[in-house]
């Protein structure tokens, strides 16, 4: 007696067979990681692009804050803090109260 090689419909068998499995582990993955963490669950999607350049952005601007305050600090005796602002200035001057001296 000869056997037969597995046929095609074996072979799908056993491929959707390892996908459900490979499927069902995945969603126990998730389900353990999401109980494991205290923040939920975790996304394993990627970030979108809009994202990821508001992010290099926001890193870029916060060089720029920091470099334009070391340089403020260094040069200048005033102070000086890091500021949003809708003129675009990176840091913004400020200038310390003074009490009213009594007579």
């Amino acid at each position: 007696m000869t056997t037969n090689p597995p046929g095609p419909a074996f072979q799908n068998k056993t491929r959707v067979a390892i996908l459900a499995e490979l499927d069902k582990k995945k969603r126990q993955l998730i389900q353990n990681q999401s109980m494991n963490t205290p923040g939920g669950s975790i996304s394993l999607s990627r970030p979108n692009l809009k994202e990821f350049r508001d992010n290099a952005e926001q890193q870029h601007i916060a060089a720029q804050q920091k470099a334009a305050l070391q340089h403020a600090h260094a040069h200048s005796s005033g102070f000086f803090i890091t500021q949003d602002s809708s003129f675009g200035n990176l840091i913004l001057p400020v200038l310390p109260r003074l009490e009213a001296a009594e007579s």
